[in-house]
């Protein structure tokens, strides 16, 4: 005979009977579709939600630990660790500084130093000094390739031009790393560019064409 947990109505409100564990799988099987859990927390909220909860509770532990110097120390060395792990998984890696240095030249294949310098000029009097100062950069650069005191390598960045090409022409060594350094901060950082920088660089490419290079010195001397 069933029992009165094993009555349900349907829609005509005629009552039927359903085998007790029947109805339990049913019941779970309903509730496992999507539509339910369509708001459910992700596994990275419900990670974050768990980080948060356990550094609130050191706190609140630091607060009772703070006459027991030892103890306090402790709780304070893995609070810390807690809120790096989690502003590092919030809000991901530290973004590039603006010493951070990237590839010179892009993917679009080799051009001349007059090409680079041509649209060098071009996105000048457009306004766009960002990408004449990048354009210009690769023009100073090419420029020492094309006159051998350069070999032309893919991959190459502007440090390791300005180092290279301070060798050849140590007068001008620290004119090269700022030129680089300027580079690096506007092409790769936060660095806003102006006509100021940009003509900083023409001038430096115009003064290198007319330099002589030297003879470096040998590895080890004096």
């Amino acid at each position: 005979m069933p029992t009165w947990g094993d009555w349900v109505r349907v829609a005509a409100d005629a009552p039927v009977t359903v085998p007790r564990d029947a109805a339990r799988e049913a019941a779970r099987e309903e509730l496992l579709k999507p539509e339910y859990h369509r708001h459910d927390p992700t596994l990275l909220q419900r990670l974050s939600s768990w980080l948060w909860d356990q550094l609130d509770k050191l706190l609140g532990q630091l607060g009772s630990a703070a006459s027991n110097g030892g103890t306090g120390l402790v709780l304070f060395l893995v609070i810390a660790v807690l809120i790096g792990a989690a502003l590092w998984w919030r809000l991901g890696r530290p973004g590039r500084s603006a010493t951070t240095t990237g590839t010179l030249f892009g993917a679009e294949g080799p051009r001349t130093a007059d090409q680079h310098r041509e649209a060098a000029r071009r996105h000048a009097a457009e306004g766009d000094f960002a990408s004449a100062v990048r354009e210009q950069m690769r023009a100073l650069v090419r420029s020492l390739e094309e006159r051998t005191l350069l070999d032309p390598r893919p991959g190459r960045t502007a440090d390791e031009a300005a180092e290279e090409a301070g060798r050849h022409l140590p007068a001008h060594a620290p004119a090269l790393r700022e030129a680089a350094r300027l580079f690096d901060d506007i092409a790769f950082g936060e660095r806003p560019a102006d006509q100021h920088g940009y003509q900083q660089l023409a001038d430096l490419d115009q003064v290198l064409r007319r330099t002589r290079p030297s003879t470096p010195a040998p590895v080890g001397a004096p």
